[in-house]
């Protein structure tokens, strides 16, 4: 297992600062971004969905992020974070 360091950048902090004072389960909202934080330190590259060249996605409910891989600098940038909504019928 290769380890890396895992950066939420300005834009993905203030994005989960945002959603955390929003939502009315902040307990989940801190253990999915911390899960993130684990999942992505190791093998960040096998983790989640490609969505572009260079850019994946990694759904840990109630969030989803965006994310690059550095590899040479062993560094994963998280750019974006977004809430999960449940659909009207109890689906995410």
């Amino acid at each position: 297992m290769t380890r890396y360091t895992v950066v939420w950048l300005e834009r993905s902090q203030n994005q989960l600062a945002q959603i955390w004072v929003d939502s009315s389960d902040r307990k989940a909202i801190t253990a999915a971004a911390d899960k993130i934080d684990s999942e992505l330190a190791y093998d960040p590259d096998t983790k989640g969905s490609k969505e572009t060249e260079g850019l994946r996605r990694l759904r840990v409910p109630p969030l989803t992020v965006l994310f690059e891989v550095r590899s040479e600098d062993r560094i994963v940038e998280v750019g974006s974070v977004k809430q999960i909504r449940k659909s009207f019928n109890g689906q995410s």
